[in-house]
């Protein structure tokens, strides 16, 4: 056998022993379904009770360290109950990296938010199985966020509840400071994924996603024109932390399926989750290398 030829062998057999897997959009799909299964799921409801359920039944079983990071969010109508769930795959650095996502769904009659807010919960419990087990420099952090969603007319005060908690909480704890990186993934099933180039995203980080995609053969994918949106990696940046909103903002004809009771699981992909996916799973060891 040839000795590059056995190194890689020996790497991909150590990989394997170590639990390391390929991240699958197939199945990102089906956990995907599962939370949209649950039906309309704003925050304190019976049905996204259950999805917490679930989400860390899911995680537990990825061997993942699991926070259930509780609040109240002062909303327009008063006080509502909100839960961000955070899972730690612990590595050695002291570092971390962050892959974030919301779980709620807006309040609206019929919307099961099977892109918004179902493909970001099913893309990172799927994150989870591909990370369970693996070596890895770095700690990796995956972060369903609750309220995300506006009550009603979107404000800087009326969204993004669970990320401007946890950017206060982190900030307050010390760990904000130890953020590599946060990717936020929101609305990345559309079978016709085009990921806008955020302006208001890290510069330093949207080029290294979007090289590691060109690089991979997803260029098609990764747009470059879009703008600035408004999503959970502002609270963020807002607090000096390089972090990137990956969104597919054209969803339906003239984005008509964007909170509707048309946003469901039949006009996802997994072919679309596994793009992102495997971009992110390679630009996590370019993360750790720097």
């Amino acid at each position: 056998m040839h000795s590059k030829t056995f190194v890689l062998t020996l790497a991909v057999l150590c990989a394997s022993a170590a639990g390391a897997k390929d991240f699958s959009g197939a199945r990102a799909l089906e956990f995907t379904a599962k939370a949209v299964s649950f039906g309309e799921r704003p925050p304190d409801s019976p049905a996204i009770h259950r999805l917490q359920a679930y989400i860390i039944g899911q995680l537990k079983l990825r061997g993942a360290t699991v926070t259930e990071d509780k609040f109240t969010a002062a909303a327009p109508q008063g006080p509502v109950p909100m839960m961000n769930i955070i899972a730690k795959f612990p590595g050695t650095s002291g570092k971390a990296i962050v892959i974030s996502g919301h779980y709620d769904t807006k309040t609206i009659p019929k919307f099961v938010g099977a892109n918004d807010g179902g493909s970001s919960t099913g893309f990172l419990l799927e994150m989870a199985e591909a990370l369970q087990g693996a070596p890895r420099k770095d700690d990796v952090y995956l972060v369903f966020f609750d309220g995300e969603e506006a009550y009603g007319e979107w404000t800087d005060t009326n969204s993004l509840y669970g990320s401007r908690h946890l950017a206060d909480k982190w900030g307050t704890d010390g760990m904000l400071p130890k953020i590599k990186a946060l990717i936020n993934v929101d609305m990345i099933g559309d079978k016709d994924l085009g990921l806008a180039w955020n302006s208001g995203s890290a510069a330093s980080i949207q080029q290294l996603v979007w090289n590691t995609a060109d690089r991979l053969g997803f260029s098609h994918n990764f747009l470059h024109d879009g703008g600035v949106t408004g999503d959970d990696h502002v609270p963020f940046i807002q607090k000096g932390v390089k972090a990137l909103d990956l969104i597919d903002f054209d969803y339906g004809p003239n984005n008509a399926y964007w909170h509707t009771p048309q946003d469901t699981v039949d006009k996802l992909s997994g072919q679309s989750l596994q793009v992102v996916g495997t971009v992110l799973q390679a630009v996590i060891p370019e993360l750790e290398a720097q």
